[in-house]
C-alpha cells in the first residue's frame, strides 16, 4: 500500500551561517505573487532582459556575456570552469573547503581519459598545479606571482572570498600577475558579489567570474547563478568549444538575448525557464541596486565589526577578515566541542556552522542581517549556547558592550 506522507512543514530558522542567507521577504513575496506563465511570455522575457542589465551594473562590467545560469552557485562555477579542456595547464590556489572543491572540478575537467581512469573521483593530472595556502591565511599577490612565473599556465583559478576559512584573497594581485604572465584568470566570487563594493572591469587579468544567487544577491538558492565572461574568454570557446550543452558559456547566453557578442530583442531558447525564478531574481537585483553597492558594503563592515567584538569578548579568537562572516576558534577550555555546540544551536533554530576542514572552527554569518536588532539576537543566542557548553564570561557585560558599539553611531 502506498504511504501518503504528511505535508512538509519547515520551521522558520535564523540563518546565521556562511550561506545561504535569509532571503529578503520582498523576494519571497514576488515569487509567490507571480502568475503562471511560460518561458516565452512577454513579462518573463522583460524580466530576464532587465535582470541581465542589472547584473552588469552589480558586477561593475561592460562584459556583454554577463547573465545568470539556472541553478545554484555550483552551476555557475561549472559553466565558468567549462572553459577548461583536457590537457590545459592550470594553476589553482586553494585556501579553504570551497576553493578545494573548485580545484577538484578543474582537475576533472583538465584530466585526460587516462587521468580519470586512474582515479575518477579524485584525478591528479600533471597539468593542474595546486598551490595550497594554510587554513586561515589569504592567497597573496606574491604567492600568485611566484606560481605563475614558475609554471606559466594557460589558466589560473582563485576564490575571491573563501567562506571555508573566512579569508579574502588578493584579487588585485591575482589580476596583475595574470596580466603580466599572459594567463587567463578564473574567479569564484560566490561570497563577494553583493557584499563587497568592487567592479570586475577593474581586474583585466580575470577572464571569467562566477557567483551564486543565495548569498550577497539574497535571492532564492535555486534561481540564477551570475557569470561574466570577457570577449577573450568567449573567443577561446568559439575556437575550441567545450564539453557541455546546458552550461555552455555561449549557448547559455542566447536565451538571455546575447548572440554573437550583442544584445538582441529575440532570445533563442534551449532551456525552459521558471517565471517564478525570473521574478525572484529580478526583485533581488532591484533591491540590492536600490540599496547601493557601496552602502551595502559599508553596512556589512559595520555590523560584522559589532559581531566580531562581541565574539572576542566571549573569549573566542577570530581568524577571518570577511565582512559577511566571522570565523572563530573557541576558548582553550572548549576546544573539541565545536561540532557539539553547532549541533545544539541548530536544534534550537539557530543556524551556525562549523568549518568543514581542519582545524574545526565556528562560522557565524550575517547575510541579510544588517540591523542592530538582528546582530543582537545572533550575539545573544551564541552567548547562551556558549554558556550552556561551559564557557566562562559575563553575558550582560558582552551585551552592554554591543549596545555601546551601536550607541556610538547613534550619537
Amino acid at each position: 500500500m502506498t504511504e501518503i506522507y504528511p505535508p512538509l512543514e519547515i520551521p522558520e530558522t535564523l540563518a546565521a551561517g556562511p550561506g545561504p542567507g535569509n532571503t529578503d521577504p520582498r523576494v519571497l513575496e514576488r515569487f509567490a505573487k507571480t502568475g503562471v506563465a511560460d518561458h516565452m511570455q512577454a513579462d518573463v522575457l522583460r524580466g530576464m532582459k532587465e535582470a541581465k542589465f542589472m547584473l552588469r551594473e552589480l558586477w561593475g562590467t561592460k562584459n556583454v556575456y554577463t547573465y545568470g545560469v539556472a541553478g545554484t552557485g555550483w552551476t555557475g562555477l561549472d559553466c565558468m570552469q567549462s572553459l577548461i579542456l583536457p590537457g590545459d595547464k592550470v594553476v589553482c590556489f586553494v585556501n579553504g573547503t570551497f576553493s578545494s572543491i573548485d580545484d577538484l572540478t578543474i582537475r576533472m575537467k583538465a584530466s585526460s581519459l587516462e587521468d580519470l581512469s586512474a582515479n575518477s573521483l579524485d584525478p591528479k593530472p600533471a597539468n593542474v598545479i595546486t598551490i595550497t595556502v594554510p587554513h586561515g591565511e589569504s592567497v597573496t599577490g606574491e604567492i600568485v606571482e611566484k606560481a605563475l612565473a614558475e609554471h606559466k599556465p594557460m589558466w589560473a583559478f582563485m576564490a575571491h572570498w573563501e567562506t571555508g576559512s573566512g579569508r579574502i584573497n588578493d584579487i588585485q594581485g591575482f589580476s596583475d600577475a595574470c596580466e603580466k604572465h599572459d594567463v587567463m584568470g578564473l574567479v569564484d566570487a560566490v561570497s563577494s558579489l553583493g557584499v563587497a563594493d568592487f567592479n570586475i572591469d577593474d581586474y583585466p587579468g580575470v577572464a571569467a567570474w562566477a557567483s551564486c544567487p543565495q548569498k550577497g544577491v539574497l535571492s532564492l538558492p535555486l534561481t540564477y547563478a551570475p557569470v561574466s565572461f570577457t570577449d577573450k574568454a568567449i573567443d577561446v570557446v568559439k575556437k575550441r568549444g567545450c564539453y557541455t550543452f546546458v552550461n555552455h558559456p555561449i549557448l547559455d547566453a542566447r536565451h538571455w538575448g546575447i548572440i554573437d557578442g550583442k544584445d538582441v530583442e529575440n532570445p533563442v531558447y534551449h532551456q525552459t525557464h521558471s517565471c517564478y525564478a525570473v521574478a525572484a531574481f529580478h526583485e533581488a537585483l532591484r533591491i540590492i541596486l536600490a540599496y547601493g553597492k557601496a552602502a551595502k558594503a559599508d553596512s556589512y563592515a559595520y555590523h560584522e565589526k559589532a559581531l566580531r567584538e562581541a565574539v572576542e569578548a566571549m573569549g573566542c579568537k577570530v581568524t577571518s577578515n570577511m565582512t559577511s562572516l566571522v570565523v572563530c576558534s573557541l576558548p582553550d577550555s572548549m576546544q573539541g566541542k565545536e561540532k557539539e555546540l553547532v549541533q545544539g544551536a541548530r536544534a534550537e533554530g539557530f543556524g551556525i556552522w562549523p568549518t568543514l576542514s581542519e582545524p574545526v572552527q565556528i562560522r557565524i554569518g550575517i547575510l541579510n542581517q544588517l540591523s542592530e536588532e538582528q546582530i543582537t539576537e545572533i550575539v545573544s543566542r551564541f552567548a547562551d549556547r556558549m554558556l550552556e557548553m561551559g564557557a566562562d564570561f559575563d553575558k550582560p557585560k558582552v551585551m552592554a558592550g554591543l549596545q555601546s558599539y551601536y550607541a556610538k553611531k547613534a550619537a
